[in-house]
């Protein structure tokens, strides 16, 4: 790894970045935090890393996000947490991980509840103490 030397570095380290969290490259994630890549790094939209791994379904990379000690419950731009985005897409590992993390499952806006009732989900509401 050699650090970025201009602003277009920059920005192509950070699309790397997200790219990893998106699709679940969990090792090579790990190497760059390791380098000092903040674990709560975030986009353009406010989607963090943990975010983005959540919706996409990487609980091998959402766990070592949360070990790293990345903000479960931190909302995107639109009051989304990850929680409430891993109800919705139903990732059912991602899920645990995240509420084993210690996500609030009453957080943002619709809420992970609120996203479990809507969907019918009440395994959920189970696992998120409702």
């Amino acid at each position: 790894m050699t650090a970025p030397q201009n602003d277009a570095d920059v920005a192509e380290l950070a699309g790397r970045l997200f790219t990893m969290a998106r699709t679940g490259d969990t090792e090579a994630l790990a190497g760059y935090l390791d380098a000092g890549v903040p674990v709560d790094l975030n986009n353009e939209a406010g989607d963090t890393l943990v975010m983005l791994a959540a919706y996409h379904g990487h609980a091998a990379t959402v766990e070592l996000l949360v070990s790293r000690g990345a903000d479960v419950d931190r909302p995107n731009d639109k009051g989304q947490t990850p929680l409430a985005g891993a109800v919705f897409k139903g990732e059912d590992d991602v899920v645990k991980a995240l509420v084993e993390g210690g996500a609030d499952p009453l957080g943002g806006h619709p809420s992970a509840v609120d996203a479990a009732r809507m969907f019918g989900r009440e395994d959920y509401l189970g696992l998120l103490g409702q």
